[in-house]
């Protein structure tokens, strides 16, 4: 993910990031399942789908520890 990508995501209200995981987890599961069909021909996308629910993950965890 590039750097403006991140800081993009960082930017954004926990509403949005929310709705944004949420359909990052289905496109990553509708990956996974055509994977399994062997539909999948660029298995790379799995890759940064997990690499963005990890760094959304991990910016909702910040927001929350910076509220406290």
């Amino acid at each position: 993910m590039r750097k403006n990508d991140l800081n993009s995501l960082r930017g954004e209200n926990s509403g949005e990031l929310l709705k944004d995981l949420q359909s990052s987890k289905d496109a990553l599961w509708q990956l996974k399942t055509d994977l399994a069909a062997g539909k999948v021909k660029n298995v790379r996308e799995i890759r940064k789908f997990k690499e963005k629910v990890a760094i959304i993950n991990t910016i909702l965890k910040e927001a929350k520890l910076n509220k406290q």
